[in-house]
C-alpha cells in the first residue's frame, strides 16, 4: 500500500478531530506564502461547528507556541520554514531505507539507507527534514537516537575464532549484530540465540552486542516456535513461584459462598467450544418462563474470584494480558491449574461464575436484564460440529450425533431439553444478527487456515475452517452480554458522575485506506460507496459477500480488514464501529484476557455501590492490553507463516495454482489456492522480460513484450526454497 495523506473520514466520535497536526500542516503547506486564519483554515478543512473551531483554535496556539508555525499578521499563521529538526518514530524497511513517521508533517518522510545512521525499527529519533531540490520532495538524515524501541534480537549465531555475528529474524533489522567472543557464552555456530546490543561506536557498521539466552540449534521445531515468542518477548513458561501461587488457591465452593451468589445450578447450562478447546470460558443457560419468554444466562468464568487484585497471579496475568495461541500449542493467560482446572467451566461440575442473563421474547428483545456473580453446573459440554448437527435438522425430535462428529468418537442421542434450548437460540441469535447488520454492522466471516499436525507437531495436511451457524449462536450471544455489560456502567442518566470502565472500541475508517481499497477491488468489478457511514458498510458487506468463494477472496478480506481502525481498550468510550454498537466492552474471556478480568471487577464494584473510580490508572492498563494482544497477533501469523513453510518443504518443485495476493517493485507474491500458502517470486527471476512495478496498477509490466502481473491474476508457480530459519518462502513461476 503507497504512503500518503493520513486524514480520517470521519470526526473521531465524542469530538475529538484525527490527525489535526497534520491536517493544519497540510493546509498551510498548500498555502505557503499566504497567511491565513484560524478562519479561512477551518474552511478549507471544512470544519464548520463550534467545537470543530474550538479545537482549531487551540490547536493553532499550541503550534505557535512550539514555533512549528509563525504568526505573521495578528491572527495570521504560515509554517516556520526554518524549523528543520524534528523528533519522531522512524519505520525501517526490509531494503534498508526507512521513512519517518512524525505529526509535523503529512505525510512520512523517506530517509535513505545511507542516512539512517545507527536508526533501529521503531526508534525515538531526531531527524534533519529537507527539500530534495531535483524533486521538490521531503527527505531526512537521521541526526541522534534518543530512545531504542528494543535492544534484544533473535537470530542465528554465526562463528569465527575469534568473534561472532547474528543474523536477526527481524526483517527490519538490517545490520548483523558484533558479538566479541567473551560475549558469546555457552552457544555454538548455528544456535539461535537472544542477542542484546550493548554499544554502537560510531565508527562500525554494526551494533555490539551480547548473547542472553541460547534457544536451540537453529531450524528444528521447538527452536522456532520458541525464537517466536521470543522475538515478541512473550514468555513460554510461568516463573516457580507464580505456579507455586497457582497451587495454593482455595478452589473449595463453600455454602457460605453459595449464599452470596444466585444459585443456577438447576437451569439447564451448557457449553459449546471448539472439540481442541481446553479451557471453557463460557457456557449459557436456557429456561422458559410461564410468560412465555426465554431466560438465557450469559455464565463467565470467575476469574476474580480466584485472582486477587495485587497478587503475583494478578501481575503476572497482566504482565501477559493475553493467551496467545500459536499453531501448535496455546500459552496461557494463566497457569493450567486456573486456566485448564479450576476457572474452566467444564461438564458435570460446580463452578462459580459471574452472568448476565436476559429475558428474550420472540423477536429477540430484551424485556428484563440481571448481572451479577453466580454458581452453575453445566450439564453438558458441545464441539460447534456437534451443536452444528441439531441446527442443521430443525424439524428433528430425536437429534443423534454420529460418530464421526461426536468428540467422544462414539454416537450418542441428545437430551431433547438441551435440543429444544439450542434451536431457539439459533432463531434468536439469527434475529439479533439480522439487526446488527441493519444497523451497519460489517460481516468479516473469514476463513482461517488450519493445519493436521503429526505428533511432532509435523504438518502433515491443511483444512479451512468457516465460521457455521453454531459458531455465530455463540457470538451473538457473546456480543450481547459484551455490549449490554458496557451499556449498564457507561450510559448514566443526566446529574449522574461517569463511571470508569474498560470499553473495547473500534474507530471510523480512514479515508486515504477506503480509497485505496475502492480503486483496487474497482480492478476485480466491485465497487465501495463511501457517500455515508451506512452506504460504507453496506457497499463493504456486498463487497464481502461477493468475493466470498472466490479465488481472490482471501486477499480482498484481509486488505478490507487493513483498511479499517484497529480495535483497542481504553476508558474513554467512542463506540465500536465494526459492531455498529455504542457501547462495548469485553467481559466473556477472562481466562485467557486481562480487560476482562478488570470489567469484573469493576463491575461489581458499582453492583456493591461503589463510587467512580480513577481512570488514569485503568487507561495506563488498557494502553498495556492493547501493546500485548498485538504483539500476540504477530506471533500468532508468525507461526502460521512457519507453519506453513514448514509444509510447503515436502513440495518442492511441485507446481501449483494460485493467485498473486501482493506485488512490489522486487517481486510479486503468490497464495496458493488449495492450502493458502503466501510465497514470493522474486522479479529477477521472471526471466521473460525486464520487468518494473506500476504503483498505479498492482502490477509488474515487461517493458519488452508488454506481460503484465496484476494484483489478482491466476499463475502457476513450483516451490523453489522454503527457508525455515529465516521463515522465506520462495516460488518460480511458471511463464507459458
Amino acid at each position: 500500500m503507497p504512503r500518503g495523506n493520513k486524514k480520517g473520514i470521519f470526526k473521531k466520535k465524542g469530538g475529538v478531530i484525527k490527525d489535526l497536526t497534520r491536517k493544519v500542516f497540510k493546509v498551510l503547506n498548500e498555502n505557503s506564502g499566504n497567511p491565513l486564519n484560524y478562519k479561512q483554515i477551518a474552511a478549507k478543512l471544512g470544519f464548520d461547528d463550534h467545537g470543530s473551531k474550538q479545537q482549531l483554535l487551540l490547536k493553532l496556539e499550541e503550534l505557535k507556541a512550539q514555533k512549528k508555525i509563525k504568526e505573521e499578521d495578528r491572527g495570521k499563521f504560515v509554517l516556520d520554514a526554518d524549523k528543520n529538526y524534528h523528533i519522531g518514530t522512524l519505520d525501517v524497511t526490509s531494503t534498508g531505507n526507512a521513512y519517518f513517521i512524525c505529526d509535523d508533517f503529512e505525510t512520512d518522510t523517506f530517509i535513505n539507507k545511507n542516512s539512517v545512521n545507527g536508526g533501529l525499527n521503531g526508534d525515538t529519533v531526531k531527524a534533519y527534514v529537507y527539500k530534495r531540490k531535483q524533486r521538490n520532495k521531503l527527505e531526512g538524515e537521521i541526526v541522534e537516537v534518543l530512545e531504542r524501541k528494543k535492544t534484544d534480537f533473535v537470530g542465528t549465531l554465526q562463528l569465527s575464532a575469534r568473534f561472532g555475528f547474528v543474523v536477526a529474524d527481524d526483517r527490519s533489522m538490517n545490520n548483523d549484530i558484533f558479538i566479541p567472543k567473551d560475549k558469546i557464552g555457552e552457544a555454538v555456530d548455528g544456535d539461535k540465540v537472544v542477542a542484546s546490543i550493548t554499544d554502537w561506536p560510531s565508527d562500525s557498521k554494526n551494533p555490539y552486542g551480547i548473547i542472553t539466552r541460547v534457544l536451540g540449534k537453529a531450524g528444528e521445531h521447538n527452536t522456532e516456535i520458541h525464537s517466536i515468542l521470543a522475538e515478541y518477548n512473550l514468555p513460554y513458561e510461568f516463573p516457580p513461584e507464580v505456579e507455586a501461587a497457582a497451587e495454593k488457591v482455595d478452589i473449595s465452593i463453600t455454602d457460605e459462598e453459595i449464599a452470596k451468589r444466585r444459585d443456577m445450578r438447576d437451569v439447564l447450562t451448557f457449553t459449546i467450544d471448539p472439540r481442541d478447546a481446553k479451557d471453557f470460558d463460557d457456557a449459557l443457560s436456557f429456561q422458559v418462563l410461564e410468560n412465555g419468554n426465554y431466560e438465557i444466562g450469559i455464565h463467565i468464568a470467575d476469574v476474580s474470584h480466584y485472582v486477587a487484585e495485587g497478587s503475583i497471579l494478578d501481575e503476572e496475568a497482566y504482565n501477559r494480558a493475553t493467551s496467545v495461541y500459536l499453531v501448535d500449542r496455546v500459552v496461557p493467560m494463566l497457569p493450567e491449574m486456573l486456566s485448564n482446572g479450576v476457572c474452566s467451566l467444564r461438564p458435570n461440575e460446580e463452578k462459580l461464575t459471574f452472568s448476565a442473563v436476559f429475558e428474550l421474547n420472540d423477536k429477540a428483545e430484551i424485556k428484563k436484564e440481571w448481572y451479577g456473580r453466580t454458581v452453575t453446573y453445566s450439564d453438558k459440554r458441545f464441539a460447534y460440529e456437534e451443536a452444528q448437527v441439531i441446527i442443521e435438522e430443525p424439524e428433528e425430535t430425536n437429534h443423534i450425533i454420529p460418530d464421526e462428529i461426536s468428540i467422544t468418537g462414539e454416537a450418542y442421542n441428545v437430551d431433547p431439553k438441551i435440543s429444544e434450548a439450542i434451536l431457539k437460540m439459533d432463531v434468536l441469535a439469527k434475529i439479533m444478527r439480522g439487526k446488527r447488520m441493519k444497523s451497519g454492522a460489517l460481516a468479516f466471516d473469514k476463513v482461517e487456515t488450519k493445519f493436521n499436525l503429526d505428533e511432532e507437531a509435523n504438518p502433515i495436511g491443511v483444512f479451512f475452517k468457516e465460521s457455521k451457524d453454531a459458531n455465530k449462536l455463540i457470538e451473538e450471544f457473546m456480543l450481547l452480554a459484551n455490549r449490554k455489560v458496557a451499556e449498564f456502567v457507561g450510559k448514566t442518566k443526566a446529574g449522574q458522575a461517569k463511571k470508569t470502565f474498560i470499553y473495547r472500541v473500534h474507530d471510523e475508517p480512514n479515508t486515504d485506506k477506503l480509497e485505496a481499497l475502492g480503486t483496487l477491488v474497482q480492478k476485480f468489478g466491485y465497487g465501495i460507496d463511501t457517500k455515508s457511514r451506512m452506504s460504507t458498510s453496506k457497499s463493504l458487506n456486498k463487497l464481502l459477500s461477493d468475493v466470498h468463494g472466490k479465488a481472490e477472496s482471501n486477499m480482498i478480506e484481509t486488505l478490507t480488514i487493513r483498511s479499517m481502525s484497529k480495535a483497542e481498550y481504553t476508558t474513554e468510550n467512542i463506540g465500536h464501529y465494526g459492531l455498529a454498537f455504542d457501547y462495548y466492552g469485553h467481559f466473556t474471556s477472562p481466562i485467557r484476557r486481562y480487560p476482562d478480568v478488570m470489567a469484573h471487577r469493576l463491575l461489581q464494584h458499582y453492583l456493591d455501590k461503589g463510587k467512580p473510580v480513577s481512570a488514569e490508572d485503568f487507561e495506563e492498563k488498557c494502553k498495556h492490553s492493547s501493546e500485548m494482544e498485538m504483539l500476540a497477533s504477530k506471533a500468532e501469523r508468525e507461526s502460521i507463516k512457519y507453519m506453513q513453510i514448514k509444509y510447503m518443504q515436502n513440495f518442492t518443485g511441485k507446481a501449483f495454482k494460485g493467485v498473486i495476493s501482493g506485488v512490489t517493485e522486487w517481486g510479486i507474491y503468490v497464495e496458493v489456492l488449495e492450502n493458502k500458502c503466501e510465497g514470493m517470486v522474486r522479479t529477477r527471476d521472471i526471466t521473460s522480460d525486464h520487468f518494473v512495478f506500476d504503483q498505479e496498477e498492482y502490477a509488474l509490466v515487461g517493458r519488452k513484450h508488454g506481460d503484465i502481473y496484476r494484483l489478482g491474476d491466476e499463475v502457476w508457480i513450483k516451490v523453489k526454497n522454503a527457508d525455515l530459519e529465516r521463515k522465506h518462502l520462495d516460488f518460480y513461476l511458471i511463464e507459458e
